[in-house]
Order: structure tokens, then sequence, then C-alpha cells
């Protein structure tokens, strides 16, 4: 039996501020870089960011590729390229793929560089909005690129808040913007995978509900994955919370009366999960 999640719903005043500098400040850049989880490609994008950047170039960056399920990453990008919007792939933490941002940035403001040039400004630092939803990696990727520790990186949605200028060089210079959410997720869905990832606070939805749900999705599409990291002899047949009772036993994490302490396994699914235990693991493909 499906387990459903309640619809979760998390914009704290600071994101509705957020609108309104990432829209304020538009003219001040000449290109938009938005920043995506691979894991999440559709679900970390913020549906309303289109029409508040709508003219202005734009780069969609699928981050935590190392953590993301290569072929289905590659999906991703040819439905971007198909849609004529330019992608690539990294992993800001570990440096994958990132030389190929600056080549990619070039190309697309090629026309921009050459009028700049023509007209004796061919100096002039490319200026970049970097924007994405909470806990995408912004952070990881400015001091990526910056090669120090600029800017406050942790592993939790909210840190940064409000506007930030990274000069890395004469050349660049970045804008950054606080993560986003929206006001509602129209797709239950959507909330589910974004509480996975960390994209909302863990405090605003149940621990066990969250596993359970994980291991529901792990079951459809990693099964053998599953099986193995956990030495679980079948799932089918299996919801959510009976994976989790079997986790948790193949764990040995027993209470008194030999009862599975399904808190204490919920937290271990979830962090093995996020902290790549469980391998490349994507959990949307492109609706064409």
């Amino acid at each position: 039996m499906a387990i459903e999640i309640p619809s979760i719903q998390w914009f704290p005043g600071h994101m509705a501020k957020t609108r309104r500098l990432i829209t304020e400040n538009l003219k001040q850049v000449d290109l938009v870089l938005e920043i995506t989880d691979a894991r999440i490609p559709q679900s970390s994008r913020n549906p309303e960011l289109d029409n508040w950047v709508a003219g202005k170039p734009r780069i969609i960056m699928l981050n935590k590729s190392d953590n993301a399920d290569n072929e289905r990453t590659k999906q991703w990008l040819a439905y971007y390229k198909e849609k004529g919007i330019p992608a690539l792939a990294c992993d800001c933490k570990t440096g994958t793929g990132v030389k190929d941002f600056m080549p990619l940035v070039r190309n697309v403001l090629s026309d921009v560089i050459a009028k700049r040039e023509a007209k004796g400004m061919g100096g002039r630092a490319i200026r970049i909005m970097i924007v994405g939803i909470p806990n995408v990696g912004k952070s990881s990727f400015i001091n990526r690129m910056s090669g120090s520790k600029r800017t406050k990186v942790e592993d939790r949605p909210g840190v940064t808040r409000g506007r930030q200028w990274v000069s890395l060089s004469k050349d660049l210079d970045l804008m950054d913007m606080p993560g986003v959410l929206w006001p509602k997720f129209e797709d239950p869905l959507v909330g589910e995978k974004l509480a996975f990832t960390g994209a909302v606070k863990d405090d605003v939805i149940d621990i066990e509900l969250l596993a359970a749900r994980l291991l529901q999705y792990l079951a459809e599409g990693y099964e053998s994955r599953l099986k193995e990291r956990y030495k679980l002899d079948t799932v089918e047949g299996l919801d959510g919370f009976e994976l989790l009772e079997a986790v948790g036993r193949k764990r040995g994490m027993l209470i008194s009366g030999g009862e599975v302490n399904t808190e204490r396994a919920a937290i271990t699914v979830v962090d093995e999960y996020r902290s790549g235990k469980l391998g490349k693991i994507t959990f949307e493909v492109p609706q064409k």
C-alpha cells in the first residue's frame, strides 16, 4: 500500500524578499545561472523563476551530479538541449564539470562580448546572478570558483539571507541570491523529493514518514541497490513502513520486547541516502 506524505508547504518571509531582490537586480547582470539538484532536476526548479528572469540569458546547472544517476543526468541534459536551454552537469564539492562553466558562459554571451569589444569595453567583467532553491549548492559553487571560503557553506537550507556580490577576478563578478522556494507545491510529490534531499527543513515533516516514503521510491526504482545496502531478502509487496522495520531489524536497531526502533532506522536511512551511501540516485526523468 502506498504511503503519502501530507502536503509540505514552507515559505519563510525572507523568501518573498528574495523574489523582489531577483527582479529588482536583474538589470545589473548579463546572465542568470540557475543551480538545481541533479537528483531531482524538476522538483528543484522554482516554477516561478521562468517569468522572473524572462528575456535574460540563462544557464541551468545540474549540481551534485556525483550523487545522481549518470544515465538520467544525460537524459536531462539532452532534454534541455532540445528546448534550447544551455545546461551542464557539475558537482561543486568535488569540482566535477566546473571547468566547463566559463566556456559555456562565453559561448552563451558571445554576441554580448563581441558588441562590448567593438565599443572598446572588452575589459568589463561578466556579471552573473546565481539563483536556486535552498541547499542546491550555490555557495559551494562560488567557493569552488573562487578557490577560497568566501561564502558560508552549510548542508542545511536558509544559510544565505541577503544579496552578496563576489568578485572572482577582473573578468567575473557573481551576485549570489538567497535560496527561494515558492508559496505552494501544487504537486505533493515535489515537496517529498525536496524533503528527501534536505531542501526544506527536517523539522517540518516526521522523519519516520519521510524515510518510509524514501524507501518506497528506492524499492520502485533502485530495488537491487536497496536490497544490497540493507541485506534485504525481498522488498516486493512491502510498504514503506514495513521496509523501514526490515531495515531496522537487519541493522539490529531493537528496543525492549524485540520491537524495531523505527526512529533510529529512519534517521539512518535518510542520512545514508543524503551522504551518497546508497549510490547514485535520481528520482525524476524528463517528461516529453
